[in-house]
């Protein structure tokens, strides 16, 4: 693992950086919230014009955040206790004919602070063991991250340890590991900037850590889908296609300790007659996981590429054609993007879920994704009997809605359809007759006594609409529409 720097360095720029107060509450009331989201996008004016001073706040900010070359008394007075030559050496600064720069990014992360190279807007060049601070990626997958209290944590391809840090919030023990020695270095700063302890093992993917178990295992891994290539460690696995996801996918068995989760951020392909939900599902076969993929977007194959080439700042045509012939050669349609979020049963049958969910959650993805495990777990403990004795109701924020047409003889309904205005936003038609079973939900009688209520009413064999309705129901359980009482 290769050091940036000393730890006695790194305990010196921490009473730097808590002196200066350049820390989030610190930032954000010199700034002003509009400034500071505008920084954020790449729009310094209004930041440079709140830091017009050389007050060490002030030089801290203009230099990490605004990428802007400070005289050398003024970043000696901001860094003070660390000897500027320090972190000249270390990289973290760079001499300009015209005073100092920043060489690293050293960001305002939480109630801390994150270390990473610079992003391109602060005039960062993509080399191959580039090391990324809190993209979107690692931002995205934050949001999903479940929060409840374990015992042991992995970050799994932790990069500069954006979700160890995360995790470090509920975890007694946090392991991190990667593939690259110079990631590695810059998660041991920012460890130590962040007052917690990881245990840091270099390797590729399970191999640092085969053998162990975790109660929770997270991962941003390097997914992105083409031939096998090396070139960038944060996101090439040199993995054909999207094996690098399928093969972390494989390992939850080993990885994860009874009741344990793993949640990714992943690349699928969309392979031309294939389901993408098969593939997903496929990955987990026999795992004895409970799994909810989630995909959130997906583009064709040439977007893809120009998306990524533009990450790296490469412009050669003929790797742009390279690529898009293996998606060709291999029949890809398009490339999914979303997270998988997996659950090691410890009894019970296994549910596996894949959808396709554009919406914006109307609530907290984190708490999403746990009350789908709540159901996934209970569906799986329970049989047909036991549904049918099950007393359900309509859970809070679902709405129904009606489209109709005016004829002659009044409005007359076309569609009608469920919202989970307090979830995902998802929209599902449904058919009268379980508009009529949904009006019944209140809490108050078993499944089977409204089928039977429903069989007099519309004169139907009993059995035959509980054939109908409980698959349908179950899966409403499972989405959230119906709550159990």
């Amino acid at each position: 693992m290769q050091t940036l720097l000393e730890p006695a360095d790194v305990a010196l720029l921490r009473t730097a950086l808590l002196t200066a107060d350049y820390t989030a509450t610190g930032v954000t009331a010199r700034l002003g919230p509009a400034a500071e989201a505008a920084m954020a996008r790449g729009d310094h004016r209004a930041a440079l014009a709140a830091t017009d001073e050389d007050d060490p706040q002030a030089v801290l900010i203009r230099l990490f955040c605004c990428g802007q070359t400070e005289s050398e008394a003024a970043v000696t007075a901001a860094v003070r206790p660390l000897p500027p030559e320090t972190a000249l050496a270390s990289g973290l600064l760079v001499r300009e004919p015209d005073g100092l720069r920043a060489g690293l990014h050293l960001a305002v992360h939480g109630d801390g602070w994150l270390l990473a190279d610079l992003p391109d807007w602060l005039g960062g060049t993509v080399a191959g063991e580039h090391v990324l601070g809190a993209a979107g990626a690692s931002h995205s997958l934050t949001g999903y991250l479940l929060r409840r209290p374990v015992g042991t944590a992995l970050d799994l391809g932790t990069g500069g340890g954006v979700l160890a840090l995360e995790l470090s919030r509920h975890a007694e023990t946090v392991t991190a590991t990667d593939i690259s020695a110079r990631a590695l270095g810059f998660a041991a700063v920012n460890a130590a900037l962040n007052g917690v302890e990881w245990r840091l093992r270099e390797g590729d993917m399970i191999a640092p850590v085969e053998g162990e178990r975790f109660d929770q295992v997270v991962s941003n891994p390097p997914f992105i889908i083409g031939p096998a290539r090396t070139d960038y460690t944060y996101r090439d696995s040199g993995r054909d296609g999207d094996g690098v996801c399928a093969e972390l996918a494989r390992a939850a068995p080993r990885l994860l300790n009874p009741g344990g989760t793993l949640q990714f951020l992943a690349n699928w392909l969309h392979v031309e007659g294939t389901p993408w939900r098969d593939r997903v599902a496929g990955w987990f076969a026999d795992s004895g996981c409970d799994v909810w993929a989630i995909q959130r977007d997906a583009v064709d194959p040439l977007d893809y590429v120009r998306i990524w080439q533009r990450d790296s700042g490469e412009t050669d045509p003929d790797r742009l054609a390279a690529w898009l012939d293996w998606f060709d050669a291999n029949r890809v349609e398009a490339v999914g993007f979303g997270v998988v979020n997996a659950r090691l049963r410890e009894s019970g049958t296994p549910v596996v879920s894949c959808e396709d969910i554009r919406s914006r959650p109307g609530g907290d993805p984190a708490g999403l994704v746990a009350g789908w495990f709540d159901r996934a777990e209970w569906s799986g403990e329970r049989g047909l009997p036991e549904l049918l004795e099950t007393r359900l109701r309509v859970a809070d924020g679902v709405m129904l809605e009606q489209a109709a047409t005016a004829t002659p003889e009044g409005w007359e309904v076309e569609r009608q359809m469920l919202t989970d205005t307090a979830g995902w936003n998802r929209r599902e038609e449904i058919d009268p007759l379980l508009v009529s079973f949904l009006g019944g939900c209140t809490g108050t009688v078993p499944m089977r006594t409204q089928i039977g209520l429903l069989a007099q009413a519309h004169e139907a064999p009993e059995a035959l609409l509980a054939a109908g309705l409980t698959p349908v129901v179950s899966g409403l359980i499972q989405r959230g529409f119906l709550e159990v009482v």
